[in-house]
């Protein structure tokens, strides 16, 4: 675990209470890009994600959100190369989670995180992104490590 990963535990573990905010409204905000998997098969998959890669964006991420469509998700730009962790605290949906290293390869899939659980998540190599879809997406749609994600932060 680095640096950049034990202050994000840190941060939340000692403030989960705190209104994590980067605007006047106290609501955090994330932008919106596309992603798409491309399979082993040759099959492709597109999300319309929300983007986390500033701070309080990281810190938050779906926390508290009680639905997300299908074809969406969350892309964490972890802004280094990483044994990324996570945790479903405070996180109300179950997820997969999709660890992806620095080309956009998929190195491993966490397959339905229980929410409220404060196990620890981890990357099984360093990674420098990960990308939370509901939880049964990646196994329904046939997505394994190997397979590789295409967007902007993979080029």
């Amino acid at each position: 675990m680095n640096g950049h990963t034990v202050l994000l535990l840190l941060l939340i573990l000692f403030a989960p209470q705190a209104v994590l905010a980067d605007d006047a409204s106290g609501v955090v905000t994330f932008g919106r890009s596309d992603v798409t998997i491309a399979t082993s098969t040759g099959a492709r998959h597109h999300f319309v994600v929300e983007v986390a890669e500033a701070p309080e964006q990281l810190e938050r991420g779906l926390m508290f959100r009680d639905s997300m469509p299908e074809d969406a998700g969350m892309l964490f730009l972890l802004g280094s190369e990483e044994i990324a962790t996570f945790w479903m605290r405070n996180t109300f949906l179950p997820l997969d989670l999709i660890f992806i290293a620095r080309d956009g390869r998929i190195t491993n899939i966490h397959r339905n995180a229980a929410p409220g659980s404060t196990a620890i998540i981890a990357s099984t190599a360093p990674v420098t992104a990960v990308l939370e879809v509901n939880a049964g997406v990646a196994g329904r749609l046939g997505i394994h490590a190997g397979d590789r994600v295409l967007h902007h932060a993979f080029q």
